[in-house]
Formats: C-alpha cells, structure tokens, sequence
C-alpha cells in the first residue's frame, strides 16, 4: 500500500465518515475506542523529531559547495519567494472574505494559554530554544529545522572531511522514511478511532464540518492554477509563452491528480519543460529542487488550516501581526512539506507549535489535507513548471518560445 495512492486516500477519507459514523450512533461509548487513536499520534509525535532532523540536514549537506549553483540558483530562489509570497497574501485575501470555519460549531475546551501573536516574541520563540535538550522536542518544530539547517551547511562546508557522517544521516533518513510507511499502514485505524471519539463529543455535526472549507480551497486553487499562472506564463515571455505553458502542462498536472505526489511528477514535469525548449541547465535545477522546497499548492492549505483553527477557537485573524505571522507560517509549511517525506503531518504540526494550539487537534487539520490532497500537489507541480519559464527569462537563457527582449 502506498501512501500516496488514490485508493489509500479514499481509505482515509473513508476512515474519517465511517469514525464520525460510528462515534455518533455509539455516542460516550465511543471513549472506549480513544486509546486506539492515541497509537497513531503517539507514534508520529514520537519518530517526527529524528525524521526531521536526519531529512533536512542530509539534504542540505547533500547539496555540497552552494557556490557551485551560481545565477540561477539566485534566480530560483527569488522567484520561489515571489511565488510563495502571491499564493499566501492570495489565499490570506480569500479566508478573510470567506471564513472556512464559518456556522462550525465545535464544544472546545478554551486555550489555557491564549495566543497573543506579538510577533517580535513569537519569531524568537519559535526560531530558537533558550536549551540544547530542548531542540529535541515536538513542541518547537521550527528551532529543530533551524538547528538542522545549520548541521546541514556545516557538513556541506567542510566537503569530503564530513563524507562519512553525511552517508551515515542519509541512512538513518531512510531507515526513519521506512519506518513512517510502516506506521502510514495503521492510520485508517487511528483517524476512525481518533474521529469517532471527536464525534461522539462534539456530535454528528462534524460530518459535515469540512465542507466550507474543502470548497473554498478548491474554488481558490482553480482560480490560482487558471488565472495567477496564466499571469506568470504571460510575464515569462507574453503570449507565446502561455500558449505554450497551456500547451505542455496537461502531462505534469494530470500525472499530480493520478499520483497525489509531487516527487513522482518530476519526470513528467521535466519531460513537459523540455517540450518547451526551456534550458537543460534551468529545469534539470529548478523541477527536482523545486518538488522538495516550493510547494505553492501546500501553502495555499496551510492558511486555510491556520484560518479554520483561528475560526473554531474564535481568535482574530485580522490584526497585522496574525496576519504576517500566518503568511510566514505558510510559507515554512510548504517549505516542510516538500523537504521531507510524509511531510503533511509534519506540517500541520508546524502550526500547532508556532501557535501553541492543543496538539491533541492534529488530525482536525489532517483531515484537511485529506480532501484537498490531489488539487494542492497538481499546483505544488505545476507551480515549478511557470517557475522554470520565469527563471528561464531572468537567466536570459536562449529559449524559443520567449521573446529576445527582456520582460524584466
């Protein structure tokens, strides 16, 4: 069974109605099924903290001397943040207008330690940790991916003097990648124990209470793949451009749909660039690196979870600090999506340590991810296609199907 399959969604999907079912006929007596969910949580909260560290810092210390990657590296980087930045204000813009946990009603217990978002605080909080030990937690995600960001560069530095430790983390990458897919076997059970007990406390409205927000993100994502990238395309070399970006992109898009992963799209996605006549150099860079560290589709979903979280703990989302806060935790959620493996969870963790919401809410949010799954990998694929055109023109790299006059 592969995590990534449409049958294993459906499996999941199913999991959820059938736990909701369930705790609604079964009422309190669905408590009885509670430790069954606690497993499955227990046992991603427990390997999530080395998978992290072990994916990002062999990774980057993969990537060996940065120099090497020279313009268009620079280049990529600038359009991966552009990007980024358009989709999150974009999807903050919709969630403001359109509030996804509108008419959910939800018995929550309230916050014992409401969020104040002063962001100044909350970026030395959540970017370190005033003790070693505590790196190595759950509840401080993002000092973790800090401080295995530096391993990372530190062993990339030094070269072959740190060949052996970097072989040793990128096995100990896979051992923990292996044993994730183990417990991914188990998690149909632990989302019908752990959905069956949340519906029998907070009852048979939980059925239907992710329809608003799958609808929105579905609405806003067709909008973004139709309108927003037709802009870019248009921006990277005018109309022949977007005939051409409309032309290639059937394969890649199609291939995301089928597979609900970005990592298995990357040969079609290569093989709709070189359709295109992009440069060799530019896509054989911008598409693998982009499927791990630009995910526009994954970022468009985290301000849908971090909007539904703030609707159903009725906090406001408009003040400037929780807006620019929510825009920088998106943005690092689709970096951490696409930089490690079975990185939803891993993601929807991110936000609730950068919030400090109830961990116990995880699976709230996961199932969000569920139903959005396929159209959020289709714009995390597609989204490195247009980003390879843009780069293509700011390289000013020979290329037919843009024009010889630069656009920028």
């Amino acid at each position: 069974m592969k995590s990534n399959s449409y049958g294993f969604l459906i499996l999941l999907w199913s999991s959820i109605f059938l736990g909701g079912l369930t705790g609604w006929i079964l009422g309190p007596q669905a408590q009885s099924l509670k430790p069954l969910g606690d497993i499955f949580l227990n046992l991603m909260f427990t390997f999530v903290v080395p998978l992290v560290f072990l994916s990002i810092s062999s990774a980057i210390a993969g990537v060996g001397n940065v120099r090497k990657i020279g313009k268009i590296a620079a280049n990529m980087i600038g359009v991966f943040i552009l990007l980024s930045l358009v989709a999150a204000v974009f999807m903050m813009a919709v969630v403001i207008l359109f509030p996804p946990a509108q008419n959910v009603l939800m018995d929550l217990s309230p916050l014992q330690n409401r969020p104040q978002f002063n962001l100044a605080e909350q970026g030395v909080s959540i970017f370190t940790v005033s003790d070693f030990i505590k790196v190595f937690s759950r509840e401080n995600m993002l000092a973790l991916i800090v401080f295995s960001a530096f391993v990372g560069f530190a062993l990339a530095s030094l070269g072959e003097k740190a060949k052996g430790l970097t072989q040793l983390l990128n096995m100990g990458a896979e051992v923990f990648m292996k044993i994730i897919s183990y417990i991914m076997y188990y998690a149909p059970v632990g989302f019908f124990a752990y959905f069956a007990v949340l519906a029998a406390e907070l009852g048979p409205q939980l059925l239907t209470t992710y329809s608003r927000a799958t609808l929105i993100y579905y609405g806003a994502a067709l909008i973004y793949f139709v309108f927003v990238y037709t802009l870019f395309a248009y921006l990277a070399g005018k109309k022949p451009a977007v005939k051409t970006f409309w032309g290639e992109v059937s394969l890649p898009a199609v291939t995301a749909l089928a597979t609900c992963s970005s990592a298995a799209s990357i040969p079609a996605n290569l093989q709709a660039a070189q359709k295109m006549k992009l440069p060799a150099e530019v896509y054989e860079m911008v598409i693998p690196l982009g499927s791990l560290i630009h995910k526009e589709g994954s970022i468009l979903g985290a301000m849908v979870k971090i909007a539904f979280l703030f609707g159903i703990f009725h906090l406001s989302f408009t003040t400037p600090s929780a807006m620019l806060l929510a825009i920088l935790t998106s943005l690092l959620v689709g970096l951490v999506m696409g930089a490690i493996p079975s990185g939803g969870l891993i993601g929807e963790m991110l936000i609730l340590s950068i919030y400090g919401f109830p961990s116990q809410y995880l699976m709230v949010i996961a199932a969000i991810s569920l139903l959005i799954d396929p159209l959020a990998t289709m714009l995390n694929v597609t989204g490195n296609t247009v980003s390879a055109m843009l780069i293509t023109r700011l390289n000013q790299s020979k290329c037919s199907l843009l024009p010889e006059r630069p656009i920028f």
